[in-house]
């Protein structure tokens, strides 16, 4: 096995953007397999020569440098061919969960106004209603099935590129911003934030190192594209160690095993409750013949289970944000304690300098080891702001340190361990959930005066979402019904995986003096779960 600067030393300097370094690999040996998607195969030549046709394509339909272009599609190919098309010509990408609602696309499509949607049959009806509206209405294609109106992007691109001479630009840099992932945050918005080509490469390159990714690897995608871990840890990852890419439009636990052998994947992200079902999911589904030898994302709770009767040497935990992608982790050859999120991570060149960290008091101030605190950062890999919101990107920041909302504390290893979440932050499915977008939405119920979201601890870990609802003077009183009704209001509105389990109706919320909800004194009533319904018994 190589080692991470072995691996990196396979390849030419290139200058950082995604363009370079894709050529860099290509180099090495074209033939050679980049993604496997649904029976099809592209070599790291013929992604090339495709993602120059969607670039001129792009150039044709009117997309400049720093337009944006939304991508509402379940994990498939064609995220990878538009994210390196859009680097190619400087625009940027946006991608979108496939399954929002109007509304909830609606907000990133207009607040990023995006001059295109890129979307798969199944989220186009969605795309063109949360579309409605834009300033200049955007352009659709499609990744899967042609409908009369909607072409598919790769026809598009092979009709109207062929024939247009379009000139590519040679004006882009790394610092040219390449992706806005939206995040929920404590306002009850999602904003977006703003990474650079170079912050994307970069972070590839600290992908390496994290699992020790070998050229010949071959990595499964099981987690959501329009999450940074997919894009941050298993693309950029991919396109660093020039290995192969194989792409799973969603993760099925029935199926893990089998695609994962027939697939012959070696290395997979996931999260913690996917780690945990499959622990729990019958040995029969078990493919003894898969040769996965790394998985990050792993837990404590079943890191047992995934060496001992799974048979993956390599097991790695860590912790990263949207805006501050692999800070820490458990590293390969060392120390594991598996009940933290290890040591601040490396790039492979030792003498490229790293992340930072600092765990501080209320007051900004370093706090002793063993001691709570907020988690404050830097790093290379580091947002560039907040898309269109200069307030929030001032708010996230102090003297260049980023401040994570994230408690935690520092063993005298320098091994950090999560204590909780500072704002009102959800973690559900992978997702953070804003506690206040739910807050806004379930009070906009004809039957609701007021509500609180808050997290509870979930079976699977992560949490589970419970509301409280003070109904309106004359309501009657709640009922199985109701809270079903909740849940309904909920469902025709948001995501699934932000529809409560949990409904819990109370008289009245507690108030700090200005009539903000105390949601930390009400979360701390231990009974909140045993009094709710909950609606999935």
């Amino acid at each position: 096995m190589k080692n991470p600067l072995e691996i990196l030393r396979l390849y030419a300097a290139h200058d950082y953007t995604l363009n370079g370094a894709l050529a860099s690999r290509a180099a090495r040996d074209p033939q050679r397999e980049l993604i496997f998607f649904n029976g099809r195969s592209w070599s790291w030549q013929s992604f090339g020569a495709e993602v120059e046709r969607i670039a001129q394509l792009f150039i044709v339909r009117g997309i400049k440098k720093g337009d944006r272009v939304a991508v509402m599609a379940r994990n498939c190919d064609g995220h990878v061919l538009a994210l390196f098309a859009l680097a190619r010509i400087g625009a940027i990408m946006v991608p979108v969960n496939p399954e929002f609602g109007v509304a909830e696309a609606k907000y990133v499509f207009h607040h990023a106004a995006v001059s295109a949607v890129l979307a798969a049959s199944d989220t186009l009806a969605v795309a063109q209603q949360a579309a409605e509206g834009l300033a200049t209405p955007p352009w659709f294609a499609l990744f899967d099935t042609p409908t009369d109106n909607v072409p598919l992007l790769s026809d598009l691109a092979a009709r109207e590129a062929k024939v247009s001479g379009t000139v590519l630009p040679g004006d882009i840099v790394a610092d040219d911003t390449v992706l806005i992932v939206y995040t929920s945050g404590t306002t009850g918005f999602p904003k977006g934030a703003m990474h650079s080509q170079r912050s994307f490469v970069t972070g590839g390159e600290a992908f390496v190192q994290r699992v020790y990714l070998q050229d010949d690897d071959r990595v499964m995608v099981v987690l959501p594209m329009f999450h940074i871990n997919a894009n941050f840890y298993s693309v950029a990852g991919t396109l660093a160690a020039g290995a192969s890419l194989i792409i799973v439009p969603k993760f099925s636990a029935s199926t893990f095993w089998q695609v994962a052998a027939d697939t012959r994947a070696t290395e997979v992200n996931i999260i913690e409750a996917m780690g945990t079902i499959l622990q729990n999911r019958p040995r029969s589904e078990y493919r003894a013949d898969h040769k996965i030898r790394a998985v990050y994302g792993v837990r404590g709770s079943y890191a047992d289970t995934f060496r001992n009767e799974f048979g993956i040497p390599v097991l790695i935990g860590g912790y990263g944000m949207t805006e501050i992608p692999g800070v820490t982790c458990n590293p390969v050859e060392g120390v594991q304690k598996w009940h933290t999120m290890g040591p601040i991570g490396r790039h492979p060149d030792p003498t490229r300098p790293w992340a930072q960290c600092r765990v501080v008091d209320g007051a900004g101030n370093d706090v002793a080891d063993n001691v709570n605190g907020e988690m404050w950062v830097k790093t290379p890999i580091v947002m560039q702001g907040y898309f269109r919101d200069p307030a929030q990107t001032q708010a996230a920041f102090h003297d260049g340190w980023f401040k994570t909302g994230d408690m935690v504390k520092r063993d005298a290893d320098g091994y950090y361990s999560f204590v909780t979440r500072m704002g009102d932050i959800i973690r559900r499915r992978g997702e953070n959930i804003a506690g206040a977008e739910l807050d806004r939405v379930i009070a906009a119920h004809p039957a609701v005066h007021e509500a609180a979201a808050v997290a509870v601890p979930a079976e699977l870990g992560e949490d589970d979402i419970l509301v409280a609802v003070v109904l309106k003077p004359g309501e009657q009183v709640a009922t199985q019904v109701s809270a079903k009704e909740i849940a309904q209001w909920c469902r025709e509105r948001l995501a699934p995986q932000k529809v409560p389990r949990y409904v819990l109706f109370v008289d009245a919320l507690p108030h700090t003096p200005t009539g903000k909800v105390l949601k930390m004194q009400f979360k701390a009533d231990k009974t909140l779960k045993s009094r709710a319904v909950d609606l999935m018994a």
